[in-house]
């Protein structure tokens, strides 16, 4: 357990190190506030055991002088913490967060299979300020606060040694106090932020699917949802300020007796002549001091709190194992398309549990054929399409393309080649053309308007009052189903991969949409090894060969009037859906 700690403690503080001359700057300063600090109480028993008495007016417009100097300095110095202080916490969350952007990027899909974007949104934003702002506070008022306890305390040793060690004597149990709640806040806290994670994944969905939700008048259900949520999160909420209740009203009762001891004792030391009139006076403002760090510390407790659970869970997802990479992966110059399922057996993973979807898969696709998949649900015609960019790694057998094994090539070298367009287009929040660039974000923008022109989409996006400057929306929201699916084969146009991928491109379009974005997909997938996912038989007859997929694996294969001619598991599928026409 301590080993881990110190192993988070190291990771943590390597983020200071591209900004350490900033900090170090502010750690002098704090330093020199907390010196500051410590001068006042003893101009004050100069005040009155010395200046007033004797009528030392010039010593005494000195020493008003002198604090009055030191004040403006120390606010100048609190102006460098409160604004470079929290630069350097925002410069480390900005560093956090590209780290953790560009972590994300690299996860495997299962990753996101089993994590809610809200959860994740989450640990980005919410988590990473919580950081931030321990970066800028926690060291800053740690050191401010030792400092002034230690100056303190020699400070009053220096008045009274033995008044000084009563006064010390009270604070190990408020050290006690903190560790005995130490471990019920860190768990509240864990536990909100799970909670919290949980709440904003469910606004996140329940506001993606606005429109859903209104179209089946569901919102009494939605609001019921959320509801339940709400109620967890008051519940974790109420628990974390129950301890923290506890901890503050024990540490406040711990200062308040403190004060109590020091006026308690410091009266008897004076009431007995063993301190004079100023030293009491001193004595109780360095106590002052004393306890003002001590508040910052109890303060800061919290925060350390929220800090490091947020910490903890920006770790959780930085030591996910990224998508791993063969140490000799090979980067082809060119990719021709000819792909092989070899014996390949695949299952998702969720919570443990396996789900088995191919077993034993072999296949062959030749270079620059059209190979469609065809059957009923749950057969894994998707999982064949994600398994060939490598989305996900195969539990056994070996998928090739041009004879190199997947795993011996580079991802990013691999998914160059391949192109999909899905049933569910997704497009980014942004004009038209940035959505087409992600095909080739080197194009021109006569290469952008040429890839829309075969797409079938430049005539609409001329129309628009700002062309393809006009923004899509959030996922492509203010465009039609067919418009969304034509920008997405636009985009594929102007990647130009030797591989397509076909997947339910038109299942979710009218008869009339399909036909024009048949025509688009027919030119794409010429010249290009074309993997065809369909229900509608109409859209794959002309392939080169079909394949027949059901849970037991191939049913048949052949091309459309071979497999008519079999009389089998195609032909009543096909029969079914042209019954009546």
């Amino acid at each position: 357990m301590q080993k881990a700690k110190k192993g988070m403690l190291k990771r943590f503080v390597k983020y200071y190190r591209p900004h350490r001359k900033l900090f170090v700057i502010d750690m002098i300063c704090a330093f020199i506030i907390s010196v500051f600090n410590l001068v006042y109480p003893y101009i004050t028993k100069e005040i009155i055991n010395n200046y007033v008495p004797n009528k030392l007016l010039y010593l005494l417009l000195a020493g008003a002088g002198l604090l009055l100097g030191l004040y403006i300095i120390k606010a100048g110095l609190n102006y460098f913490l409160q604004y470079w202080g929290h630069v350097v916490g925002v410069r480390m969350q900005a560093d956090m967060r590209k780290e953790l952007f560009n972590h994300l990027q690299k996860l495997p899909f299962s990753y996101f299979d089993d994590n809610k974007t809200g959860v994740i949104m989450s640990r980005m934003t919410n988590d990473l300020f919580e950081i931030s702002e321990l970066a800028h506070h926690g060291p800053e008022d740690v050191f401010l606060s030792l400092v002034t306890l230690v100056g303190a305390f020699i400070m009053l040793c220096f008045i009274n040694v033995y008044l000084a060690l009563i006064v010390f004597a009270v604070i190990p149990f408020g050290v006690i106090i903190t560790v005995l709640l130490r471990r019920r806040q860190k768990r509240a806290f864990a536990r909100v932020r799970v909670v919290q994670g949980e709440i904003n994944a469910d606004i996140e969905s329940a506001v993606s699917g606005m429109r859903v939700s209104r179209a089946y008048s569901a919102q009494e259900h939605e609001s019921e949802k959320f509801g339940e949520g709400n109620k967890k999160f008051v519940k974790a909420k109420c628990g974390q300020y129950k301890v923290m209740g506890e901890f503050h009203s024990s540490m406040n009762f711990f200062m308040d007796f403190l004060y109590f001891a020091v006026l308690l004792s410091g009266g008897l030391f004076f009431y007995y002549d063993l301190i004079d009139a100023g030293e009491f006076t001193a004595f109780v403002l360095y106590v002052t001091t004393l306890i003002t760090p001590i508040r910052t510390l109890v303060s800061i407790f919290e925060q350390i709190q929220e800090g490091m659970t947020g910490f903890r869970r920006f770790c959780e997802i930085m030591d996910v194992p990224p998508e791993e990479e063969s140490p000799n992966a090979i980067c082809p110059e060119k990719i021709v398309g000819e792909i092989e399922f070899d014996n390949v057996t695949f299952s998702y993973r969720n919570d443990g549990d396996e789900n088995n979807v191919i077993s034993n898969f072999s296949m062959k696709i030749p270079a620059g054929k059209t190979i469609a998949l065809v059957g009923p649900s749950g057969g894994g015609k998707t999982t064949v399409c994600h398994l060939i960019p490598r989305f996900y790694e195969i539990d056994g057998g070996k998928i090739t393309v041009d004879g190199y094994d997947i795993r011996d090539l580079q991802r990013a070298a691999l998914r160059k080649n391949i192109g999909i367009v899905q049933q569910d287009v997704f497009l980014f929040n942004g004009t038209i053309r940035e959505n087409i660039a992600y095909g080739d974000f080197s194009a021109t923008e006569e290469q952008i308007i040429e890839a829309a022109k075969k797409a079938n989409i430049h005539d609409y996006i001329s129309s628009l009052p700002q062309g393809y400057d006009t923004n899509v929306g959030e996922r492509g929201v203010k465009l039609s189903g067919g418009q969304k699916q034509r920008v997405s084969i636009a985009r594929a146009f102007l990647k130009n991969p030797p591989v397509l991928i076909l997947d339910e491109a038109t299942s979710a379009l009218d008869n009339a949409t399909e036909m024009q974005i048949q025509d688009a997909l027919a030119k794409l997938s010429e010249g290009r090894t074309t993997l065809v996912v369909a229900h509608r038989l109409s859209t794959v007859k002309n392939a080169d060969e079909i394949i027949v997929m059901t849970s037991e694996g191939i049913k048949e294969r052949g091309t459309h009037e071979e497999l008519l001619a079999l009389g089998g598991t195609y032909k009543d599928l096909y029969e079914y859906q042209f019954k009546g026409v």
